[in-house]
């Protein structure tokens, strides 16, 4: 976050610079207020430009065997840009590399989730899913196994057929 407030800061010095070379080009006919306003417009260009590339850079620099299976799109009416052209601010990655399934227990898979936020540190949990129910569930720390081989004490959640988490885990990292 540092970094892209400085980032944004160096843009409004760069235009406000620009616009400097052109008044002088032209003689000095620019007026007054054309300086202020090109460094506010730079910062402001710059700014919507780090929002709207931040998913692009960050599940780019993901590394093999992780696969973005949800996004979130943004829009706020602050913004009104937004309206139109929503941005990604947050998306949940599976870690395909580390899908265990129990043989008993076939419809059933374990995997990590990984879930990234614009301003969030990354979290991760491990997830059980269940493939032929249509339901996931996070794996406590403490998790007990029953009798069958079935950990006991979940809380599942119901989710639609069509869920992308639950898409991606069952079918082995394809979406």
């Amino acid at each position: 976050m540092f970094l892209e407030l400085i980032a944004v800061i160096f843009a409004g010095f760069a235009v406000a610079g620009l616009v400097m070379v052109l008044n002088k080009l032209t003689g000095g006919r620019l007026p007054r207020w054309a300086m202020p306003v090109g460094a506010g417009l730079g910062m402001i260009v710059a700014t919507i430009t780090s929002e709207y590339g931040w998913y692009t850079r960050t599940s780019a620099a993901l590394p093999e065997g992780m696969e973005v299976a949800q996004t979130v799109e943004h829009q706020s009416f602050y913004r009104p840009w937004t309206q139109v052209f929503p941005y990604v601010d947050r998306f949940a990655a599976v870690d395909v590399g580390t899908i265990q399934s129990n043989p008993d227990l076939p419809g059933q898979k374990l995997a990590d989730i990984y879930f990234f936020g614009r301003w969030a540190p990354v979290n991760k949990l491990p997830v059980l899913l269940d493939c032929t129910g249509f339901r996931r569930a996070i794996l406590p720390p403490n998790a007990d196994l029953d009798a069958d081989g079935a950990i006991a004490g979940l809380d599942w959640v119901e989710v639609e057929q069509d869920d992308s988490i639950l898409k991606t885990v069952c079918r082995g990292g394809t979406t």
